[in-house]
């Protein structure tokens, strides 16, 4: 929480409130379902609800703005984004419905009114959204692909719609297809923590 503390000092009572919960909601949860890898929950902070945060290094949305979390899995990156952007409203969506449980009962426990969570596979989902997030779910391509029918048309914010996606390793390869169009965000310099060191932001406009 440390380093969250250092990089968001706006936060109200209320999120810090809400944000501090996680740990203990999700060390609860963790042992039914797991849906973060047993080696990890005790980095929960560092490495899911931070690394979620990073998506705000390229994007500062305007209230209204509508959030797609694709393949959002225990809710990451779309809790810890609607704790910080109370004003947006998320759309969690998953193919594991285990997953989509822990989701909502997280949300419900801490108050989160702007999330909603549902059972559902991509290909599925017909609504439109400003923007659509992911951590590490598939392939830049086939996301761009499958989500390109998501994103709205009518623009409200100063970055256009599109797609941010959290990577790590060698991102080259997923990047190709789209030229020089994307904005690749290296997170190694957001915060000082080694396990950022191969991390990136990935924007693609759609």
């Amino acid at each position: 929480m440390n380093e969250i503390l250092r990089l968001f000092p706006h936060l109200s009572k209320l999120q810090l409130e809400q944000l501090e919960a996680l740990g203990a909601l999700y060390a609860d949860w963790n042992q039914k379902i797991n849906v973060i890898s047993r080696k990890d929950i005790d980095n929960l902070y560092s490495h899911h609800v931070l690394h979620s945060l990073a998506i705000t290094q390229a994007l500062n949305p305007v209230a209204g703005t509508s959030i797609l979390d694709f393949g959002t899995g225990g809710g990451f990156p779309g809790i810890p984004l609607a704790i910080v952007w109370p004003e947006c409203s998320f759309h969690l969506i998953d193919g594991t419905g285990k997953k989509i449980r822990v989701v909502s009962e997280v949300a419900k426990a801490i108050g989160l009114t702007n999330v909603r969570a549902t059972h559902i596979r991509g290909e599925e989902e017909r609504g439109k959204y400003d923007y659509v997030v992911s951590r590490a779910v598939m392939p830049l391509p086939d996301l761009a692909r499958i989500v390109r029918k998501n994103i709205a048309s009518q623009q409200r914010n100063a970055l256009p719609n599109g797609i941010l996606c959290l990577k790590g390793g060698d991102i080259s390869a997923e990047t190709a297809p789209f030229h020089n169009i994307t904005e690749i965000i290296p997170l190694s310099g957001w915060t000082p923590d080694e396990w950022y060191k191969e991390k990136y932001l990935i924007y693609l406009p759609i």
